[in-house]
């Protein structure tokens, strides 16, 4: 990240201005709130290279909160001439959308990708990021979300909520089925992935729980799927790959100064509606990025 090179004992207070309003609590006790823009108000000693009221971007717990404390290496300078609410999701659905596709999914140019809740943030940053890598881009989502979806450039848009995905999808690849598929719903569609992806190379990508768990055998991947199953976790990434992590956030990086990536523009609300927002996002009605607005 562009935050500077901090000692990990390092932190920073960061007064939130715009939360990125995050789903539903999955234990207790629990802090709610993952992402945030804001302006620097108190450094740690050993913090350099951060100036107080410098506008921020990062992760960690808390976020609904109106001050929270995060590693000063976690924080990613707002882009110039981007606001803080435009730069939501800089620091997790864009980086997320380019892991699964690239060294994760080994994407490459002619290949084909099918990206389910492509009309979620990180849906659409993964369509216009395999677009402009010169994929063929499959994009599924309810059809009152079509219209944003196409606005992205997909070459085919898909019903998530009825018909026949696999059959549709390989019906669309001749056949042969697609190269990499970004999973986001497994409880309600890896069946039809696994069957809509290319046999032998075909990778498919796990990133999401929000419909429940979905199960394979090891049956199903020697005589029925074979495929690669792979599944990703930002914050596992970033631990476990701190490389493969510091390669994603500079290609990011790159691909904001070459204008690939435009500001955001998440749906707003205010923090007292912050329950409405979350039901929004649990009930599918919400379409690219949410933000809490204090």
């Amino acid at each position: 990240m562009r935050g500077g090179n901090h000692a990990d004992a390092s932190v920073y207070q960061c007064r939130r201005t715009w939360l990125d309003s995050w789903s539903k609590t999955l234990r207790q006790p629990y802090v709610a709130g993952f992402e945030a823009a804001g302006e620097i108000v108190a450094t740690g000693d050993e913090v350099t290279g951060l100036q107080l009221g410098a506008p921020v971007i990062g992760v960690g717990d808390g976020a609904f909160a109106e001050y929270m404390v995060l590693p000063a290496a976690a924080a990613m300078p707002v882009p110039p001439g981007w606001t803080e609410q435009q730069a939501l999701g800089l620091v997790v659905n864009w980086p997320t959308a380019l892991a699964m596709l690239k060294p994760l999914g080994g994407i490459t140019a002619g290949q084909t990708v099918l990206i389910h809740a492509a009309a979620g943030a990180t849906g659409q940053a993964a369509v216009t990021i395999a677009k402009h890598y010169d994929a063929t881009v499959i994009a599924t989502a309810s059809p009152g979300k079509h219209k944003a979806v196409r606005a992205l450039g997909p070459d085919h848009v898909l019903d998530s909520r009825g018909g026949d995905i696999a059959a549709e999808v390989l019906r669309l690849t001749g056949g042969v089925g697609v190269d990499v598929v970004l999973e986001a719903t497994p409880g309600a569609t890896f069946e039809a992935s696994l069957a809509a992806t290319k046999r032998v190379t075909g990778r498919v990508v796990v990133h999401g729980v929000a419909s429940g768990d979905a199960s394979i055998t090891t049956w199903d991947l020697v005589y029925k799927h074979q495929v690669h199953i792979i599944g990703f976790n930002a914050g596992a990434l970033t631990r476990a790959a701190p490389q493969i992590f510091g390669d994603v956030m500079r290609e990011l990086s790159a691909l904001i100064a070459a204008g690939v990536l435009a500001p955001g523009r998440p749906t707003g609300y205010d923090l007292a509606d912050g329950p409405t927002a979350v039901a929004d996002l649990e009930a599918r009605a919400a379409t690219g990025k949410l933000a809490l607005l204090p």
